[in-house]
Parts: C-alpha cells; sequence; structure tokens
C-alpha cells in the first residue's frame, strides 16, 4: 500500500523540529490543566460516595424527571440519559433509598418507571478507592521507569514517564471538557494505557540503542546524536503507525458499539492510543536526546 511505503521510506528530521513540538505540547498542557481546573473532575460514586439509580420510563423525559427529583429534597443530584432514550441514570448524595426514590417518582409523574439498578458507595469507601487508585497510579509509573532505566538509561526512563504523565494530562483534560463520569473503569483503562504508551516509547528506545551501539566508544558531536535518533525513529515508524491504527480500529468499533458502560473506558483508550503514539515519536526521543546533549556540554 502506497501510504505504507511513505512511513517504510521514511526520513524525517523529528530531532531536528523537536523545539516545535515542545511547544505544542506546553500549549496543550496548560489548556488541559486550565480546563481541569475550571470544570474539574466529574468523579462516579465510586469516588465519592452517593447512590446510583438506573430507571426506564414510558413517557417522562429528562427535564420532567429533573423538576420531579426536585421536589424530593434530594443533595447533589445529576440525571443523565443512559442507553435508551428513556433510560437514565440518577445519582445523589442523600440517605433515601433507591425504591423510595423510583415510588415518589411515580407519584409525581404518574407514569410507569423500573427500577433497573440500584449501587450505594459510602463516602469512606469512596474516599478510599481514590486513594488506592492514586496509589496505584503512581506505583505503575515508578515501576516503569525503574524498568526502563535498567534496560536502557536514566534518559529514555526520564523522558518515556514525563511524556506519560503529559499524554494523561491531557486525556483528563478532554474528560473534565465533556464531563466524562470518572469511575474504576476510568482507572483500568489509564493503567491499559501506561502500559500501551510505554510498549511504543522501549520499541524505539531499542532500535536508537542498536543504532548508538555502531559507536560505541566513540565521543558522538550533537549532529550525529541527531541523525542516529532520526534513523531510530524513523525505522520503527511503519510498525508504530499501523499498530496504533489497528488497535484504533478496534476501539473505534467499542466507541460506536459498546455502549454508555463501556463510553468512559472506550474514550480513554481512543485518546491515549493517539496521544502515546504522537509523544513516542515526537516527545520521548527528544527528551532523551536533549538530556544526553546536554549531559556532554
Amino acid at each position: 500500500m502506497a501510504w505504507i511505503d511513505i512511513f517504510a521510506n521514511a526520513k524525517y528530521d523529528f530531532m531536528g523540529k523537536r523545539r516545535i513540538f515542545y511547544v505544542i505540547y506546553i500549549l496543550l498542557i496548560t489548556f488541559s490543566i486550565f480546563v481541569i481546573f475550571l470544570k474539574g473532575i466529574n468523579f462516579g460514586i465510586d469516588f465519592t460516595g452517593g447512590n446510583l439509580v438506573q430507571i426506564s420510563t414510558k413517557n417522562s423525559d429528562i427535564s420532567k424527571i429533573r423538576n420531579a427529583l426536585s421536589q424530593l429534597n434530594l443533595k447533589d443530584i445529576s440525571v443523565q440519559n443512559f442507553g435508551q432514550e428513556k433510560d437514565y441514570i440518577i445519582r445523589y448524595s442523600s440517605e433515601v433509598d433507591a425504591q423510595v426514590v423510583v415510588n415518589k417518582l411515580k407519584e409525581i409523574l404518574n407514569d410507569e418507571i423500573i427500577l433497573q439498578r440500584a449501587e450505594k458507595v459510602g463516602p469512606t469507601i469512596g474516599s478510599e478507592l481514590r486513594k488506592q487508585a492514586f496509589i496505584l497510579s503512581i506505583i505503575a509509573i515508578g515501576l516503569i521507569l525503574i524498568y526502563i532505566w535498567i534496560r536502557f538509561d536514566f534518559y529514555f526512563g526520564f523522558g518515556t514517564i514525563l511524556a506519560l504523565i503529559i499524554d494523561l494530562i491531557m486525556v483528563l483534560g478532554l474528560y473534565s471538557l465533556f464531563q466524562l463520569e470518572f469511575s474504576t473503569i476510568t482507572v483500568a483503562a489509564i493503567l491499559t494505557i501506561i502500559g500501551y504508551d510505554v510498549n511504543d516509547s522501549v520499541i524505539i528506545a531499542d532500535r536508537i540503542r542498536e543504532f548508538l551501539k555502531r559507536y560505541e566508544g566513540l565521543k558522538l558531536e550533537s549532529q550525529k546524536l541527531i541523525e542516529i535518533y532520526n534513523n531510530g525513529i524513523n525505522s520503527t515508524l511503519s510498525r508504530t503507525i499501523i499498530t496504533s491504527l489497528s488497535t484504533l480500529i478496534v476501539v473505534v468499533a467499542l466507541l460506536l458499539f459498546g455502549g454508555p458502560v463501556l463510553y468512559g473506558f472506550s474514550f480513554i483508550l481512543f485518546w491515549g492510543i493517539i496521544f502515546g503514539t504522537l509523544s513516542s515519536i515526537f516527545i520521548v526521543s527528544a527528551i532523551a536526546l536533549d538530556l544526553k546533549i546536554r549531559k556532554k556540554v
């Protein structure tokens, strides 16, 4: 295929343009952090504690349900469509049983309302889950740094971790922008992305190491290092692009047909794969290269 041949014979000067990529990523990070601070993260009841009630109605729309719930004196109410047109998810933090809420809605709306699902998480458990998710992510990132440091060097380890943190900030920025619910499923998706991003970075780092071994024992000038790093990235570019596109096809299918339960998980995977692929090409090696050049100076 012609477009694959373009990547197979690539001779792009990624490292020569690395400062342009730095500026682009700084702007993206700044925007993501701004959105996160402005809109916040929409933590689900897994982390905040509270009640989740899934109902289906015959005639009532979302505005009528919101009006009816406002009469029940419940705290922190949120309502959203879920799945079918007349299916809804209701969240609230008050200590009121789900069946009581459903019965009250039936009386107020004079409609047929069916309770599909009810979940309750205490605030202590929610806080503990949030703490555990944070610790788990830190441990995963720390282990990755140690692994890459041992297998390659500190420069690639630092570059990989920094790019990974950048990717996660940008994904969370989008998650905050669209106010998607952050649940334990989201944490699973983030951990999946961490592994996927590192895989791309390791492949590129391994190829660069192979090229550097040809000059083992020699003192290399900055321009020669740039050439070697470019050759390493270009030689793996076809494999990186094809693998990411193949994975994205499956993830897009999940986004389109996986339903609302898997939407958040698929959303994280979709953007995480895109950001991870781009950062493994444009950022990881660039950071490693600049650190190596700085050490020489």
